[in-house]
């Protein structure tokens, strides 16, 4: 990213936590309807990768049912943004009321248990708000990680914010980052992390949808290592002003077989947990990047 292109990027992201806050919701929901509908209109890049995405998640969609998914995608990805952009000034009761978790006791009982819990999570609803969820209602501080974005001044946006959600958030790169989870697991602490689409050379192949993408080994690497509990979520918005949130069962190591055999197991239940809440709400998938290996282009050429 050139300096100026990064310039105009983080400015564009301070104006919208400055500016959109301040809008009154319902005026701030009508403009981030239109923005998505501009951009699905305009067929760019993001957009054609969603709907291409998506064609693997619905395979007997034809091109009227993807082009309904696709605009529905792109306005429950705006419905992030714009929730995001807001979300620093709700009140911890707004917070409690604006999402309903199924199973939570199944979190709950994990932190009890003293043994720390990995929380894994694809990108499906508001992953945000779900955590700032766990830290203001059960009254919980996490550990996550976030990818260090360009220019810097844009990564260190995000790390504020979230970090004023209530987040300890760690760089992705630097190598830093597992050895701090891992300590903060053993202290029966609680991890959180979005797994499915692989930021290193080091992930986990795994059947999605019927191909082959690959998925962080971190989760799974941590629940062996620590003996944390690994915990599947699933977010989802419900037509409702309330996103809708399920943990699902704990998923279990392996009790034979070398770490890299547990690892891919481990990994392909989370790929199968993350696929089922994802064909039940694929509109709420944002995935407008490239994920299946027979969707990357080859090395050398631009993705």
């Amino acid at each position: 990213m050139s300096a100026i292109k990064g310039r105009i990027t983080d400015g564009l992201y301070g104006l919208g936590w400055g500016a959109v806050k301040k809008l009154p919701e319902p005026a701030a929901e009508a403009l981030f309807r239109t923005i998505a509908d501009r951009a699905w209109k305009r067929r760019g890049k993001s957009v054609l990768r969603l709907e291409s995405n998506l064609a693997r998640v619905v395979p007997d969609a034809g091109p009227e049912r993807l082009a309904e998914l696709s605009r529905a995608g792109m306005r429950s990805y705006m419905r992030y943004w714009m929730e995001s952009f807001r979300l620093p000034t709700w009140t911890p009761e707004r917070i409690r009321a604006s999402i309903d978790v199924t199973d939570a006791h199944l979190l709950t009982e994990g932190l009890d248990s003293g043994r720390g819990v990995v929380l894994a999570l694809p990108h499906l609803g508001n992953w945000d708000l779900a955590g700032a969820w766990v830290t203001t209602d059960l009254k919980v501080p996490f550990t996550t990680v976030a990818e260090r974005l360009k220019p810097e001044s844009l990564y260190d946006r995000f790390v504020a914010y979230r970090e004023g959600l209530g987040m300890e958030v760690l760089p992705h790169s630097g190598g830093a980052a597992f050895g701090t989870l891992a300590r903060r697991l053993r202290a029966g602490g609680l991890v959180c992390l979005v797994a499915d689409r692989d930021l290193s050379a080091s992930g986990v192949e795994v059947s999605f949808f019927g191909a082959t993408a690959r998925m962080p080994a971190g989760p799974a690497l941590l629940a062996q290592q620590t003996g944390a509990l690994l915990l599947p979520v699933t977010l989802w918005y419900d037509g409702t002003p309330v996103m809708a949130a399920r943990v699902h069962p704990a998923v279990g190591v392996p009790e034979e077989g070398t770490r890299a055999e547990k690892t891919a197991a481990m990994t392909q239940a989370l790929a199968d947990a993350f696929a089922g809440g994802i064909a039940e709400h694929p509109e709420d998938w944002h995935m407008l990047q490239r994920l299946w290996l027979d969707d990357l282009e080859p090395r050398g050429e631009r993705t």
